[in-house]
C-alpha cells in the first residue's frame, strides 16, 4: 500500500553487503511498438538486514539502450550481479547485456509460477517493513499499488514490479531458499 511506501521510506540508506539490478525483458523494440515496459530496478541489502529500492530505471527502448541502461546502474550503483527473467526473450537477455560489458556478472532467473504467487513473499517483506525505498519512486510505487490477490489491474504488464520482485527475491529470499535446500 502506498502507506507502507510512506511508512518505510528513507533519504539515506546504510551501508550496502549486497546490490543487484533485476530485469524484467520485454519484446519491445522501442517507443514507438505496442510491447511493454522493460523492467529495471536496483536494490540492495543493507548491512542491518534490511531491503532497500535504490533506483528505476525501466524503459521504453531498444534493446541496445536498456542493455545500455542495465550495464550503468550496475556500475552506477556498484551492484554485484545483474538478474533477468529468461522467459521472455531467452537468451536475447544475456546476449544484449554481454554485448555492452562482458565482465558484469549476470545470471538469468525462469518465471515457473504466476506473477501473484511470485509477488507473494515480496509483498509479505513489505507487510513486515523490512523493505524501504530511497525516496520516492512514483512509477514504480502506482504500479505495486495495482497488484492484488486478482492479478495486476493496470495496463499491460507490471515490468517494474516484476524487477523488484526478481531483484528482492535474490536479495531476500533466494539465499533463505538455499540454506534450506543444502538442509
Amino acid at each position: 500500500t502506498r502507506d507502507m511506501f510512506d511508512r518505510n521510506r528513507v533519504r539515506e540508506c546504510p551501508d550496502l553487503v549486497r546490490v543487484v539490478v533485476a530485469i524484467d525483458p520485454s519484446g519491445t523494440g522501442g517507443a514507438d511498438d505496442g510491447g511493454d515496459s522493460i523492467g529495471i530496478v536496483v536494490a540492495g541489502k543493507g548491512a542491518d538486514g534490511r531491503a532497500y529500492v535504490l533506483a528505476d530505471y525501466s524503459c521504453k527502448v531498444s534493446p541496445a539502450v536498456w542493455g545500455a541502461r542495465a550495464v550503468a546502474a550496475y556500475h552506477r550503483h556498484g551492484a554485484d550481479r545483474i538478474v533477468a527473467e529468461r522467459n521472455y526473450g531467452g537468451a536475447m537477455v544475456g546476449h544484449v547485456i554481454r554485448t555492452v560489458d562482458p565482465t558484469v556478472s549476470y545470471s538469468e532467473v525462469v518465471a515457473s509460477r504466476g506473477k501473484i504467487i511470485r509477488a507473494e513473499p515480496v509483498a509479505a517483506l513489505y507487510e513486515q517493513g523490512r523493505v524501504s525505498h530511497l525516496g520516492a519512486l512514483s512509477d514504480l510505487e502506482d504500479q505495486a499499488c495495482l497488484m492484488t490477490g486478482e492479478g495486476y489491474m493496470g495496463d499491460g504488464s507490471p515490468d517494474r514490479v516484476d524487477a523488484l520482485v526478481w531483484a528482492l527475491t535474490e536479495l531476500m529470499l533466494a539465499p533463505a531458499m538455499r540454506r534450506l535446500a543444502i538442509g
